[in-house]
C-alpha cells in the first residue's frame, strides 16, 4: 500500500503540471526528492523519470530538457540521501538546494542552447533575466515538496494506526 500511495503521489504531482500556474511554479524538484526518499533504488529514479517523460510527451519537448532531466536526476540523488536524514530541517534544506541546483543547471542549458550569447556576458544576462522567475521555482518546490512530503507521512501514520497491534 505504501508503493501504491508514492506512485499515486507522483502521478498527482506530474498532471498538477498541466493546470494553468506561474511559470516555474512546477513539481518537478518535489517529484524527484521524494523519489529519492520514498522509493527503493530501483525505482528512485524510474517512476518518477516516467512520470516527467509523459506529461511532457504532451506538454511538448524543447531542446533545454536535457538539462531539466539532468537537474532531476542530481535532484533525485539529494533525496536518496535526504532517505537517511530525513527531518523537517533536512527536507526544507533539500529543497533549497533543488531550487537553486534546477536553476543553476537549467539556465546554463538555456544559454548553451543559444539563448544568449555565447559568452560571459551572454551567459551574465541570462542568469540575471532568469532571477524573477527563482521565485516562482523556490516557492513551487517547497509547497510541492510540503505537499508530496506532508500527505504521504500522514497517510502512512494513519495506515499505521489501523495496523493491528502485536502481541
Amino acid at each position: 500500500m505504501p508503493f501504491l500511495l508514492a506512485v499515486l503521489l507522483v502521478a498527482f504531482a506530474a498532471l498538477s503540471r498541466f493546470i494553468p500556474h506561474p511559470a516555474n511554479f512546477t513539481p518537478i524538484a518535489a517529484m524527484a526528492l521524494f523519489g529519492g526518499v520514498y522509493f527503493g533504488k530501483r525505482y528512485a529514479f524510474v517512476i518518477p523519470l516516467a512520470a516527467m517523460l509523459v506529461s511532457d510527451y504532451f506538454l511538448g519537448f524543447h531542446n533545454v530538457l536535457p538539462y531539466v532531466y539532468g537537474s532531476f536526476i542530481l535532484i533525485g540523488l539529494i533525496g536518496i540521501w535526504l532517505k537517511g536524514h530525513k527531518s523537517l530541517g533536512w527536507i526544507v534544506g533539500a529543497s533549497l538546494t533543488s531550487s537553486i541546483l534546477f536553476f543553476i543547471i537549467t539556465n546554463f542549458g538555456v544559454w548553451m542552447t543559444g539563448g544568449y550569447p555565447q559568452n560571459l556576458a551572454g551567459l551574465v544576462e541570462c542568469y540575471i533575466v532568469a532571477i524573477p522567475f527563482f521565485r516562482n521555482t523556490l516557492l513551487g518546490d517547497l509547497l510541492y515538496v510540503g505537499v508530496l512530503f506532508g500527505l504521504y507521512e500522514t497517510a502512512l501514520h494513519f495506515l499505521r494506526l489501523k495496523e493491528p497491534k502485536q502481541a
